[in-house]
């Protein structure tokens, strides 16, 4: 499998106890789109940094973690496909599109969640982990 070393650390610290730390790792004209999915009811958290602080103050801390299934990356783009699960259930899959800048922090992030669509993950895939 490929490497995606910059999303793989943007999830870790997402499923850390101090998740705004991500807020260290964007850039001065970072934009993103979170389209979130639950209960066939979806929200779209998008803009710059204020509207990244805003999803993390809402966002369930320490309940929720990241799984990648399949992680690649070309020149500055890295995807991510992974799943949510609470308690080790799975209750989403999700894909991630990130751009790294010439600064070496998020310029641009897309993700998508819905529990509609299940991708099989089997056991947890490690990035750069490539043949487990």
């Amino acid at each position: 499998m490929s490497e995606a070393p910059f999303l793989t650390k943007w999830f870790e610290i997402m499923d850390s106890d101090t998740p705004s730390r991500i807020l260290d790792l964007i850039d001065d004209d970072f934009t993103f789109s979170i389209l979130f999915s639950t209960d066939g009811r979806a929200t779209d958290f998008a803009g710059g940094r204020e509207a990244m602080e805003g999803y993390l103050a809402q966002r369930e801390k320490n309940t929720l973690t990241h799984h990648p299934l399949a992680v690649s990356s070309t020149g500055s783009a890295e995807f991510y496909l992974g799943e949510v699960r609470r308690a080790g259930e799975v209750v989403a899959n999700y894909v991630a599109a990130g751009q790294v800048g010439a600064s070496g922090r998020l310029e641009r992030l897309i993700i998508g969640r819905s529990p509609g669509v299940r991708f099989e993950g089997g056991a947890d895939v490690h990035p750069g982990a490539a043949g487990r």
